[in-house]
């Protein structure tokens, strides 16, 4: 089987992980050995009620059962989407009342993109520095890194970048502007947080200007921060709110929110102004649906920052130089980047899973599904610390 993957299927790095999974329920991987793997990653914090939730496979069940695919989005009205943007929408700021549903969260950041552009009919947009926003064309043209974007070049023209939670750059948010495009919290950057409520005085300078603010929520979204959303915390609305990964426990989506004056823009002038074959797909709204209802039926989403709290007190060690980031979207700084790395792949050995971030390369990845026991957030620490002991002198 690793054979054939390596053969058959696209690779994205020379040194995948190639663990051959046989199942996975709750918080664990199963490989085909009959090891159980503690999963600390949530499929990079997609998994958000972890691995085969039963409300979630009931409801992909039921659904597939009825009718899967049956006409390209928006034409048709389909009981599983209707209702997950209703309730989506009775649980957000009276100005993000709409949503277009579609396959993941770099669609949706193109969507978003293109929304912008064609309701203020400028061109400008402004990102973050060290910001990811996914690898299609137009995310990779926001993304702040130039060393993933320059093989890749020509991109986007009229992008420009801002250091985030540097307000003294928020001048060159200007009346050319279309749009501002940051993560609530940056992800590949290291899980920075805004600071001195950065996030209200972009807020600001984009409504003096008439640009729109789009916040990425697709990876602090759906309570991984201890909020539904992690603008929440903030006190930041965003004109356009981008989201994805933890939306359907596992499942592919993404979608972009504004008010319904907004998004009737790419209604017409040209009509199909976005379009997505897949987008809205019943089972993926009918796993979506039942996530949310999850989430905000039970007490998962306060709890994540009790996780957060007991990770905190339990990875205390001279190696680990800060925690960054919010409820379970948790990153340890380590001393250096052979210490970050070795530390994913002893874990990997010791049956508990890891992963890397994007940009930070002293970081290490904790993100694991929002239904986490007590019991295992100590297993799996204890696997942590543990392992750097071998590194204090």
């Amino acid at each position: 089987m690793k054979e054939d993957f390596l053969k058959y299927q696209a690779q994205t790095t020379p040194h995948p992980l190639v663990m051959e999974v046989s199942h996975a329920s709750g918080s664990y991987i199963y490989d085909t050995s009959g090891n159980a793997h503690l999963d600390f990653v949530a499929g990079v914090s997609a998994c958000s009620l972890g691995h085969c939730h039963p409300k979630v496979v009931e409801a992909v069940q039921k659904q597939s059962e009825t009718y899967m695919h049956v006409m390209v989005y928006g034409e048709y009205v389909l009981q599983p989407a209707v209702e997950y943007t209703k309730l989506l929408a009775s649980l957000l700021p009276d100005s993000l009342e709409t949503t277009y549903l579609v396959n993941s969260g770099t669609e949706a950041i193109e969507g978003a993109l293109k929304l912008a552009r064609r309701y203020t009919g400028r061109s400008e947009i402004i990102s973050a520095h060290h910001a990811y926003h996914g690898n299609t064309m137009g995310s990779l043209s926001i993304m702040g890194y130039e060393e993933r974007k320059s093989a890749f070049r020509p991109l986007l023209p009229d992008v420009s970048f801002i250091h985030f939670n540097y307000e003294i750059e928020l001048s060159k948010i200007t009346k050319k502007t279309a749009a501002v495009v940051l993560e609530t919290i940056q992800g590949g950057a290291g899980f920075i947080v805004p600071q001195n409520n950065y996030l209200q005085k972009v807020r600001e300078r984009c409504t003096e200007v008439g640009a729109l603010l789009i916040l990425d929520e697709i990876q602090p979204g759906f309570g991984r921060t201890g909020k539904l959303f992690a603008f929440e915390h903030y006190n930041c609305i965003p004109d356009i709110l981008v989201m994805g990964k933890g939306m359907a426990s596992g499942l592919p989506i993404g979608a972009f929110t504004s008010s319904n004056e907004l998004m009737a823009s790419l209604q017409d002038s040209p009509k199909l102004g976005h379009i997505t074959t897949f987008g809205g797909n019943p089972i993926i709204a009918a796993a979506s649906l039942a996530t949310l209802q999850e989430l905000i039926e039970t007490n998962l989403i306060p709890e994540t920052l009790e996780k957060e709290k007991l990770f905190r007190k339990l990875l205390q060690h001279p190696s680990i130089k800060e925690i960054r980031g919010k409820g379970l979207m948790l990153a340890l700084i380590l001393k250096d980047a052979d210490m970050a790395n070795n530390l994913v792949l002893e874990s990997a050995e010791n049956q508990l899973i890891l992963f890397w971030l994007l940009f930070e390369p002293k970081a290490v990845r904790i993100s694991p599904p929002l239904t986490i026991s007590n019991g295992e957030i100590e297993k799996g620490s204890q696997v942590i610390l543990q392992i750097l002991d071998k590194y204090v002198q």
